[in-house]
């Protein structure tokens, strides 16, 4: 394992790091949770003007859940650089703990300064049992790192787990999006979308959070409406941004 393993390259808490005066909190946001019937927070980040647009900011800011599926992206950046998984094809989402060890994941977990770096005591899907959890403020700023390779992994391991993202891209925009649900202590169903839709080569990053009282919720597909309703608000997906 290279040394950048063990090198304490926290992800910073993203947007605390960050002026009020680059900050819009956008209340009107919410019709598109209510449309869905969710709760949760909406946090985008214009990385060409430095500014973020927030919904709900107390759960953006303060708030930890379970990362569920959105951990895959850690295990496979930790597969790949470590050697397990070879190539980007959809093996790389299943790189599992137990081909790469616990140890293993632990002390990237560590280094990478990863939400409350709880691994508790389950060595299968520690990531689904409410012991690791982590802030949407953090993933934003995960995302926004991998998309830069400022993660501390190689760069290729870095591009190599890029291309595993699922997306959509035609002439006017690419959308990179990681979803993500599972169970909360309370019963409720707890999801993720993630990623960043990039239109003329300036790329836009984005997390959406959601809860459901309906632990059956498709949450991964709510999420990507309510993102997408929220772009599309925006303007995007028409190629001019």
């Amino acid at each position: 394992m290279s040394r950048s393993a063990f090198a304490l390259l926290l992800i910073p808490v993203f947007f605390a790091a960050c002026s009020q005066n680059n900050v819009t909190e956008d209340s009107s946001l919410q019709k598109y949770f209510d449309s869905a019937g969710v709760k949760g927070s909406f946090g985008f980040f214009d990385n060409g003007q430095g500014h973020f647009t927030i919904y709900n900011l107390p759960r953006f800011r303060d708030s930890l859940y379970q990362p569920a599926g959105t951990f895959d992206l850690v295990l496979s950046l930790i597969g790949i650089q470590t050697g397990i998984v070879k190539d980007d094809s959809a093996i790389g989402f299943q790189a599992s703990i137990h081909r790469i060890g616990r140890d293993t994941v632990k002390k990237w977990v560590d280094s990478l300064g990863y939400g409350n770096k709880d691994l508790g005591h389950d060595d299968t899907a520690f990531w689904y049992d409410n012991h690791l959890k982590i802030s949407s403020d953090e993933q934003l700023g995960l995302i926004k790192k991998l998309y830069f390779d400022q993660l501390p992994f190689f760069k290729r391991t870095q591009l190599v787990t890029r291309r595993m993202i699922p997306s959509e891209k035609n002439s006017n925009y690419e959308l990179f999006y990681k979803s993500g649900q599972g169970i909360k202590e309370d019963g409720h169903a707890i999801g993720w979308v993630m990623g960043w839709v990039e239109e003329n080569k300036h790329p836009y990053f984005f997390v959406l959070n959601l809860e459901s009282p309906n632990p059956t919720a498709d949450l991964p597909a709510a999420g990507l409406s309510v993102a997408r309703g929220i772009l599309t608000q925006w303007g995007f997906f028409q190629g001019k941004k």
